[in-house]
């Protein structure tokens, strides 16, 4: 592994960090915020410590950037960003602890949505667009960000690419990967203004508007509310996040094809039509089961059920009801979506789509084996062959996501957390959710949990965002070794 031109990449990424650390200091300046002092400090140390790293490890030759490089930036990029990120909370003293403020960072950019704040009315203006900002940067990806704006990149990107987006299901849109990576990022800026644009209309004011596009895009769930969605009480704001949130969890690629007319693509996607189905079958499931003990109507049932099944699938972690006081099957069965999550190419966290699509065909075509031992059977996806080396990585991913999440929960317990609240916020945490059960539900959130908890949950909550393989890859001798 070449050190210099991981750390040099990882320098650059503080760059752009420090960039983006504009907005909220000039969001502050507008509204005469007592956080305005912190943001421009955390700027100044962001970015000089960026440039530092970038001149101190830059190389007058062309180095190309090798595979291994490529999750060592990813993984490297996570940790320091976060940890930059954090600076802002502990100057402007909305967080009590270091711990606390990298806990709501790491929250940020791996859109988990996981909070240690309340009372959020009361906070500045500039700490809750950085919070928004957070998870906006994170949503596609800061590593595709910069694949986007840095021809430095050059060849080597598509090992940053794939480090950064799970390579199932993912299709070069362009020839090039700057090109590709520019129009998912024109996509994802164009229907967050869109969602802004409509939320502004629904009767937010402009602020909470636009926080809420940059959250409901990047499938985060940070909120300028304590109480999220249901601050707002509408209808048709619930309506209208519902409908994007679901389109943040689709695979980008369908909505390039969309805007090129190529409608098709959404019928030839195996793994689309599975997605609209888990949906639909879930917001039936979940309203049959509130409709009996929680709402009078139907049509109230369904408002709430639609919200909270797309909300916690695609892992954004928005709630516009506490149900941590539904039904408890209700609650278990979200619980059950949260290890799903979107598509692949999509925003959102969990399992993904696909992998779940194609664990269903193996059981099945193994079912099949055994009626018809002879039978010669392949396993396809969109009329395509599925390599057995494909379905091995998905069963390994799957027994390292058990395997964590049990060893996780076992750790959450032995710091005296209950089982409920231990399991359910270590599986939120790796699926990139939020919001919880126990005493991390809906109605609370993350402030109460040991430190030594936190760490875990930040531990986790990297190791979701960057798909298990790219964080475990570090710890294995064998990544080290020329």
């Amino acid at each position: 592994m070449n050190v210099a031109i991981v750390f040099n990449l990882a320098g650059v990424v503080l760059l752009f960090s420090s960039a983006f650390m504009l907005v909220p200091l000039l969001t502050s300046l507008f509204y005469r915020g007592d956080d305005l002092k912190a943001f421009a400090t955390s700027f100044l140390i962001t970015f000089l410590s960026g440039l530092l790293l970038y001149f101190l490890t830059k190389s007058r030759k062309k180095i190309e950037l090798k595979h291994r490089d490529g999750f060592a930036v990813v993984t490297l990029s996570w940790l320091v960003m976060s940890f930059f990120a954090s600076l802002p909370y502990m100057l402007a003293g909305v967080t009590m602890s270091f711990t606390d403020a990298y806990f709501e960072s790491m929250a940020g950019f791996t859109t988990t949505g996981a909070s240690v704040l309340s009372n959020l009315e009361s906070l500045p203006e500039g700490i809750l667009l950085w919070r928004s900002l957070t998870q906006w940067m994170g949503g596609m990806g800061i590593i595709v960000f910069s694949l986007a704006i840095l021809p430095i990149l050059g060849a080597g990107g598509m090992q940053l690419f794939r480090a950064e987006v799970p390579e199932i299901g993912v299709e070069k849109l362009k020839p090039r990967i700057i090109d590709m990576a520019k129009s998912l990022w024109y996509i994802y800026a164009g229907l967050t203004a869109v969602l802004a644009l409509l939320l502004w209309i629904s009767g937010m004011d402009f602020f909470d508007a636009v926080c809420h596009s940059f959250t409901t895009m990047a499938t985060g769930g940070f909120s300028t509310k304590s109480t999220s969605i249901a601050y707002f009480g509408s209808a048709y704001t619930d309506v209208i996040i519902t409908v994007f949130m679901f389109l943040a969890g689709m695979n980008f690629s369908l909505h390039f094809y969309a805007l090129r007319g190529n409608l098709s693509r959404f019928a030839r996607s195996s793994e689309f039509k599975f997605y609209c189905s888990v949906v639909f079958v879930s917001i039936a499931v979940v309203t049959a089961s509130t409709m009996q003990s929680e709402y009078p109507s139907i049509l109230k049932a369904l408002r709430y059920a639609s919200f909270q099944v797309v909300s916690i699938m695609t892992t954004t972690g928005f709630t516009t009801a506490d149900y941590g006081k539904w039904p408890v099957f209700s609650q278990m069965f979200l619980l059950c979506l949260m290890f799903i999550g979107g598509m692949v190419g999509s925003t959102g966290g969990g399992m993904k789509q696909v992998r779940i699509l194609l664990m269903f065909k193996q059981a099945h075509r193994e079912l099949y084996h055994l009626i018809h031992p002879h039978a010669m059977t392949a396993l396809k996806l969109d009329e395509k062959h599925v390599p057995k080396e494909t379905l091995g990585g998905i069963w390994g991913f799957l027994f390292l996501f058990i395997l964590i999440a049990v060893v996780a929960t076992l750790f959450m317990t032995a710091l005296g957390l209950d089982i409920v609240t231990s399991g359910s916020t270590v599986v939120s945490a790796m699926s990139n959710v939020g919001p919880a059960l126990g005493d991390a539900g809906p109605a609370d959130n993350y402030f109460a949990i040991p430190p030594a908890g936190k760490w875990v949950l930040v531990l986790c909550m990297l190791i979701g965002r960057l798909e298990i393989y790219t964080v475990i890859l570090l710890f294995m001798p064998i990544f080290w070794r020329k």
